[in-house]
């Protein structure tokens, strides 16, 4: 059971797997902040300072100034600028992961028909050969 184990996590699936985690992970604290830091302050210019990461309906009695302060007393709120957000989010990291799979298929294609022209004889085939042994032995 060990040995199956150890050929399991062996095999590169697995491995690959656990390095897109890995780089994902990593990936979405910078598309976070790409977001965050550069996208939503440019709609914000484009829509007249609207931040999206504070849009939200207060449910409950009260008035508060910002999302924090809701949140901090306590007040229910339907926060749907944080889900513009995620959305927003979303997107960005769709579009670079098919941009990055495109890229990676675009090299994979390319070592492929590498490795095709490589394998392909350079001289006649042995066909060739025996259909002209052939055509001499008529003669």
């Amino acid at each position: 059971m060990i040995n199956e184990f150890k050929d399991f996590i062996a095999k590169g699936n697995v491995m690959d797997m656990a390095v897109g985690i890995i780089i994902g992970a990593a990936f979405t604290a910078i598309v976070t902040s790409l977001v965050s830091d550069l996208i939503n302050p440019i709609i914000g210019v484009i829509t007249g300072g609207v931040d999206f990461s504070n849009l939200f309906v207060n449910l409950g009695a009260g008035d508060y100034a910002s999302l924090a302060a809701a949140q901090e007393a306590g007040a229910p709120v339907f926060a749907y600028g944080s889900f513009i957000t995620a959305v927003i989010n979303f997107l960005i990291i769709a579009f670079v992961v098919f941009l990055l799979v495109k890229m990676v298929n675009r090299v994979k294609d390319a070592a492929t028909k590498k490795e095709e022209v490589a394998a392909t004889p350079a001289g006649p085939s042995e066909l060739d050969i025996l259909m002209e042994i052939r055509d001499a032995l008529k003669k």
